[in-house]
């Protein structure tokens, strides 16, 4: 009769061999185990890391890189001349007429590096220096929703973890008394809405928590009235016990160690949250820096502000966002109004941290799903606008290790394509892991049968990128 114990089921499976199905479990059992202490505890970088947290200005509805940061003084020349697009899209415009359309906007040659800005980026041009322009990505979709979530999750179709879960999945966050993942929407959420920020299969404490644009920033922030902190937290001590009862009999019951934490996290929340997210302490040559209390600066104004602060405060990854960019006519005015509304804010936050000495160690990466068109349709010969662009569209980035003071690829002579230093915006994510020591090879989670990535199926970094 054999001595041996029996077999435990995990075991069991264990004992299965070197196979793609022990890989798997073996990964399972390294995210159970992280899984009982603190996910958001910080955690050591693959790689030397240029920048410890990120600040992502995502532009929402797509701004268009021939009017902002990419001229085309040969649009100049074609304005209003007819326009068709080669091969299977000529079909999709057959049953109307397009023109070229020349930029509204003048531009000009900002700072010493010389770069390309529209001469209504009045502020920025200030700090034109600290930017590093890439003009050669590309995405896959021109549909707004599948756009956003490719932009912010590398996937077209949701589901998926956003970048910010991906960081803090990876980075933990340097102050457990806040999420590491901090989005700043505006009233009306993002086409594709709180997918855009999703943890996706990824264990939920990584996902963006929504700071509220009006009103409080977070529903119940406080305790009600005569509710003391000692009583809340005897509250919470007879709730964890009850739960982590319960925890120990059902243990796949992932989501339930998830809002025991999160029950902690709002706890300790309640203590900081309000002096980081309260403004009126702020001196007002700061506020008046940022554009609070002017009404086309102060909204997005406050959020940069903000955004300045929790990173401060050791928050990992903070995601703003702006609307509007959607810009198919009277694009004079509409991107005119959303630039200034914009501007004096965004330089104001990158002097800001240059002044506290944070820029060095903080991304701040500028843009949104896609670029526009050379092109459109003409409405009574003055609405000129844009369409959709998903060949050619330019991003910055500033401070957290970027080749500053230099611009990285071209498009063709009317914007219709990127033609040197092209790359999918895999290689632009798989680039913004690599400034903040991730490698995405490494940065994987392993769900419905394989080992998943920002980059879906591997990327490579944009060196001209980093400096």
């Amino acid at each position: 009769m054999s001595t041996n114990p029996p077999l435990s089921r995990r075991d069991l499976l264990y004992g299965l061999g070197a196979s793609l199905g022990s890989i798997a479990f073996s990964s399972l059992l390294a995210a159970e185990e992280a899984g009982s202490s603190d996910p958001l505890a910080p955690k050591a970088a693959h790689l030397p890391a240029k920048a410890k947290n990120c600040i992502f200005l995502t532009m929402e509805g797509g701004p268009s890189h021939i009017d902002t940061f990419d001229p085309k003084p040969k649009l100049s020349e074609l304005h209003l001349n007819e326009f068709f697009r080669s091969g299977e899209q000529k079909s999709a415009m057959e049953s109307g007429k397009r023109y070229f359309v020349q930029s509204p906007f003048k531009f000009r040659q900002a700072g010493q590096s010389g770069a390309d800005m529209a001469e209504n980026w009045q502020h920025l041009a200030g700090v034109a220096d600290e930017l590093c322009f890439y003009r050669g990505c590309q995405v896959d979709s021109v549909n707004h929703p599948t756009a956003m979530y490719q932009l912010n999750c590398g996937n077209r179709f949701g589901g998926d973890p956003g970048m910010g879960a991906w960081v803090t999945y990876g980075l933990g966050s340097a102050n457990q008394n806040l999420p590491g993942f901090i989005v700043l929407p505006e009233v009306s959420y993002p086409q594709g809405g709180a997918a855009n920020w999703s943890n996706g299969y990824l264990p939920a404490s990584y996902q963006g928590t929504p700071l509220r644009p009006k009103g409080s920033p977070i529903l119940d922030l406080f305790p009600p009235e005569g509710i003391s902190p000692e009583h809340q937290r005897k509250n919470l001590d007879l709730i964890a016990e009850l739960n982590q009862e319960h925890y120990r009999r059902h243990p796949w019951h992932k989501e339930l160690g998830a809002r025991m934490e999160n029950y902690e996290l709002a706890f300790r929340m309640q203590m900081q949250v309000p002096g980081v997210l309260d403004l009126k302490n702020e001196p007002q040559a700061t506020l008046d820096m940022y554009g609070v209390g002017k009404q086309q600066t102060d909204s997005f104004g406050r959020k940069c502000l903000l955004a300045r602060k929790l990173v401060q405060q050791g928050v990992r990854f903070v995601q703003l966002y702006h609307g509007s960019w959607d810009s198919h006519d009277y694009i004079e005015r509409a991107h005119g109004n959303l630039v200034q509304a914009v501007d004096q804010p965004i330089a104001a936050l990158i002097a800001d941290l240059r002044r506290t000495g944070l820029l060095d160690e903080t991304l701040i990466v500028w843009g949104g799903e896609f670029g526009r068109s050379p092109d459109n349709g003409v409405r009574g010969g003055t609405a000129y606008g844009r369409d959709h662009n998903p060949h050619a569209m330019t991003f910055w980035m500033a401070g957290g290790g970027v080749n500053a003071g230099h611009t990285i690829g071209a498009t063709d002579e009317t914007g219709m394509n990127a033609v040197e230093n092209v790359h999918h915006i895999r290689d632009f994510h798989v680039t913004l892991l690599r400034l903040l020591g991730l490698d995405d090879n490494k940065l994987t989670f392993y769900h419905a049968g394989r080992f998943k990535q920002l980059s879906q199926f591997g990327g490579k970094v944009i060196p001209e990128l980093i400096a």
